[in-house]
């Protein structure tokens, strides 16, 4: 498979990558305001950045338990229902977004091109962001207190997935 097709692919292939990039995107929404742009857009260029570190340097078992963290703590931070400052959020997610970055730096094929691996992974990530925007954004219109306790339930749903991860 071509690096742009095999990176399309490797994110959606771990459910902490997954959960962690949908978390991301509701974030994005109960932040609200400029985070909506923000928080995505700081992800994605961080992710890239910390790839190509990845690429050059290795893997490391921090990075892993970097990872599946995320998948908890973005939850958790949800499912509390509290909008973060914008400076914070953008904090979090961009750490965050070193340890998936580096990760999938580490774990880019030695027959595939990495600048279209790259490529790949990060525009599976921003669909996986607009999946979390969407999730957030759709249960606004049934009134206010809906709306946040179904972000708050997508966040619980996410932390216990983080904790399932960390356990196995």
């Amino acid at each position: 498979m071509f690096g742009l097709g095999a990176g399309l692919l490797h994110p959606a292939a771990g459910l902490d990558h997954v959960l962690a990039m949908v978390a991301v995107g509701i974030l994005a929404t109960q932040t609200a305001g400029i985070s909506l742009w923000v928080l995505p857009i700081v992800f994605v260029s961080t992710m890239a950045a910390a790839s190509f570190l990845g690429f050059l340097v290795g893997g490391t078992p921090l990075m892993e338990i970097g990872v599946t963290g995320s998948v908890l703590i973005l939850g958790a931070v949800i499912a509390l229902g509290r909008a973060l400052p914008t400076a914070i959020a953008v904090g979090l997610v961009g750490a965050f977004a070193i340890f998936h970055g580096h990760t999938h730096g580490t774990e880019i094929p030695a027959n595939v091109g990495g600048i279209g691996y790259g490529a790949g992974f990060m525009l599976t990530t921003v669909f996986l962001h607009a999946v979390g925007v969407v999730l957030g954004v759709s249960t606004r219109g049934r009134g206010e207190r809906f709306h946040s306790l179904a972000t708050r339930a997508y966040g619980g749903a996410i932390a216990i997935a983080g904790i399932a991860l960390i356990a196995t």
